[in-house]
């Protein structure tokens, strides 16, 4: 069985009459058939191949190959964005009465489509505390279908114990889906401790510079079958441009996080010493409290680091304009390293209490670490802390 990093860099199209060394990009809307049998054949789905880029595309096709590999799931489908990846696991799988599970601490978009959009087709929702895992049993009901979870989530970092959540979730013959967006595949793989699914936005770490859109959903073949379904039909399809991008990032992937992942130590090594920080998250310091979970189901602590500035909301602010070299985005994973502000950005549409609850105070700052040399980054933030004092 051939390593992570070989899967992902060897695995490609076939080549085509021109012998290509890199895969060509199918620019296409559709594709053209044999004749009228070969035609009806395929919409009758007796034949495997490509009728619509809305459907499939070779470039789509090998990226999803990629991934499933690298993830150690049966099939995927991949997506025009990470939250149409969500949507389109809940939206192909749950319908009017089901219920979902899922913790506290996720992405804000997440928690709007959870919390305003699913109950308008009747699907109710149930939210559960990471640090209190022996009330989740609890939470699920007679009609609960899906537990959704983030690990490590975003933006405090908890971390939940996938085999254990894995064993609950089979217990109860529930569907368990896992947002894999910080970690990656190469860091950890939800399927190998029972996730019936895995999601990510491929915008991020899988891109990794910043350049595209992409979402994908991995899972078991019946699973997904499902969610092709709806895919198929109401179109979140990912471009072929952007799928033979995210196919060429995924050969860059295992060094990146390597570096990734180095450099946010050092920076959480460094904040965690500093007396203008009140606490520091990164999964791999002993000082999380999940520490023990992570060093079990993760093999490097990834590259997002969280702290809190002494001084709240005003300080904070401060300290990011007082940045030089680190960019004030709402995105992340890319090569260059960027600060953010959540409670006024990635998470502004939930309530003060909400994000009280996930802990998201008003002075958190998320440090999505890049690739530039980590004393360089240590110096721009330290510059940057004592400029808002």
């Amino acid at each position: 069985m051939k390593k992570f990093e070989t899967n992902a860099i060897r695995t490609q199209l076939e080549k085509s009459i021109n012998r290509e060394h890199s895969v060509p990009m199918y620019l296409t809307s559709s594709f053209v058939f044999e004749d009228a049998e070969h035609m009806r054949a395929m919409f009758a789905d007796e034949l495997e191949g490509n009728i619509y880029s809305r459907f499939t595309n070779p470039n789509t096709s090998e990226f999803i190959e990629k991934m499933c590999l690298l993830e150690g799931a049966e099939a995927g489908y991949a997506t025009a964005s990470g939250m149409a990846a969500i949507f389109a696991s809940f939206m192909g799988l749950l319908k009017s009465g089901d219920h979902i599970l899922a913790a506290s601490s996720i992405f804000g978009s997440t928690h709007t489509v959870i919390s305003k959009f699913l109950p308008k087709w009747g699907i109710t929702f149930t939210y559960a505390d990471i640090n209190k895992p022996n009330t989740w049993e609890g939470l699920i009901k007679e009609n609960t279908k899906m537990i959704f979870v983030e690990t490590p989530s975003n933006p405090a970092l908890d971390i939940i114990d996938l085999e254990w959540l894995g064993k609950l979730a089979n217990k109860h013959n529930v569907i368990l889906n896992v947002d894999n967006c910080f970690a990656t595949p190469f860091i950890q793989q939800p399927i190998q401790f029972g996730a019936h699914l895995v999601t990510h936005s491929a915008t991020k770490y899988i891109d990794g510079q910043g350049r595209v859109m992409g979402g994908i959903v991995l899972g078991t073949t019946e699973l997904i079958k499902e969610i092709h379904t709806f895919c198929r039909s109401t179109g979140p399809s990912l471009s072929p441009f952007n799928a033979w991008t995210l196919s060429k990032s995924l050969e860059t992937l295992a060094i990146r996080m390597e570096r990734h992942s180095q450099n946010a130590n050092t920076l959480a090594s460094f904040l965690e010493k500093n007396e203008n920080i009140e606490y520091v998250r990164y999964p791999f310091l002993e000082s999380h409290p999940h520490y023990k979970i992570a060093k079990k189901q993760m093999s490097l602590g990834g590259g997002i680091v969280s702290f809190e500035i002494k001084g709240g909301i005003s300080r904070g602010r401060k300290f990011l304009d007082a940045l030089e070299m680190c960019s004030l985005t709402a995105n992340l994973g890319d090569t260059r390293t960027i600060a953010t502000h959540p409670a006024s950005t990635t998470h502004a549409k939930l309530t003060e209490q909400e994000r009280k609850d996930v802990g998201i105070t008003p002075g958190l700052v998320r440090i999505s670490v890049g690739l530039e040399n980590s004393i360089d980054i240590v110096n721009d933030i330290s510059q940057a802390l004592e400029k808002s004092n």
